[in-house]
């Protein structure tokens, strides 16, 4: 297949276009760099070393004698270039991960909360519409939040996207499919509910074929396709604004530092690792609708910790860490539960590598080798 990467220079999209490119698809990345003026504007940097995109690309047709293409353009602005491009390449699926992920920046001020709602809704609308004035029968596969259902304990485990209702009348009950309502906690998670609209709208109005992603956090560093050449490595974020609270953990255990829990650490998050991001990604491409054919929500999630559990976990597991509390400086309930089902990639053949000793010691062997990078600034206010 033909398949666009839009984003492919980011912490998914990097591992996901070298994946595809390995079993042999075509791959095009569409990426405008901005992740990476972010770092700037945030003076931070990823642990790991991340080299030019256009090194990187070169590093991978000499590792793989494969060539993945880059198109620098803005999605969001440049609507023209993107409609020319599918009209010349006509691609088979477009991976879309050309969206802001980070909640604290999405929050920091009223400009990054346009920002982030502008670029991400309305790259994502452009994307559908240039589809649709194009006549490109391409398979978009969409990556979204878990956390656009909020983190409200529901008592039930949250399904594949498409719920029924009944709605009582005065003739009655009526039964109804619908999206399974959102309660987005942030303006990232806002844009990611929207965003799921959009996409409904055009995949039952317009027949545009179309999987909606809705992934946990994703930790760990490496796929086999980075990990062939340290030019490749993939990003390690842990400061305040982009990192992770596991990626933070395991930096401040590997670095003999306490592990910062904010609250009573009661908060539970769903969770998968990059390796299987990349592997879900793969299942949903594979497993393309027809067209006509209802948008396809799946839940991409391995499992669910709560944030004591898990700084416990990662204190056993990489050595005894003292513990510190601290209030918690975002507006959540002090503690939830989460129950997900992944069903639906389940049924497709995903089995979920969960949160344990192996996985964790080779993040913190990445974390090890790079450490003299921390600036140890930035590793004690994210959450």
């Amino acid at each position: 297949m033909k398949i666009f990467v839009l984003g492919g220079d980011g912490f998914c999209g990097w591992p996901v276009s070298l994946a595809l490119s390995a079993k042999g698809h075509d791959v095009w990345i569409i990426d405008n760099l901005c992740r990476r003026r972010i770092d700037r504007e945030l003076g931070s940097q990823s642990l790991t070393p991340i080299r030019p995109l256009d090194e990187r690309l070169r590093v991978w047709r000499e590792v793989s004698g494969r060539e993945i293409g880059w198109v620098n353009f803005d999605i969001v602005r440049d609507y023209t270039a993107l409609k020319r491009l599918l009209q010349l390449e006509k691609p088979d699926a477009i991976v879309h991960l050309a969206e802001q992920r980070s909640v604290p920046y999405s929050m920091t001020s009223i400009e990054h909360r346009r920002a982030t709602l502008d670029g991400n809704v309305g790259g994502t609308h452009n994307i559908l519409a240039a589809l649709v004035e194009t006549g490109v029968d391409a398979h978009l596969v969409h990556l979204s939040s878990i956390g656009v259902y909020g983190y409200e304990t529901l008592g039930y485990r949250v399904p594949d996207g498409h719920v029924k209702v009944s709605i009582q009348s005065s003739q009655g009950a009526a039964e109804r499919e619908i999206l399974h309502p959102a309660n987005p906690v942030s303006i990232y998670h806002l844009s990611k509910a929207m965003d799921q609209l959009v996409l409904e709208y055009y995949s039952k109005n317009e027949g545009v074929r179309i999987s909606d992603l809705l992934q946990g956090t994703v930790w760990g560093t490496q796929t086999p396709e980075t990990a062939l050449d340290e030019r490749l490595v993939n990003r390690f974020d842990y400061d305040a604004v982009y990192g992770t609270v596991l990626n933070r953990f395991i930096l401040q255990a590997t670095l003999g530092q306490p592990l910062t829990v904010y609250g009573s650490g009661g908060q539970t998050r769903a969770f998968i690792h990059i390796t299987d991001t990349v592997r879900c990604i793969e299942l949903a491409l594979a497993n393309a609708p027809s067209r006509g054919d209802k948008m396809v929500i799946l839940n991409q999630v391995a499992e669910t910790q709560r944030v004591m559990d898990l700084a416990l976990l990662v204190g056993r597991t990489l050595g005894g860490t003292k513990i510190n509390f601290l209030e918690n400086p975002r507006e959540e309930p002090e503690s939830n539960e989460l129950q997900v089902s992944n069903a639906g990639f389940s049924a497709l053949g995903f089995r979920a590598k969960t949160l344990g000793e192996e996985l964790m010691c080779e993040t913190k062997d990445i974390v090890a080798r790079y450490a003299f990078r921390c600036d140890k600034s930035h590793i004690f206010a994210a959450a």
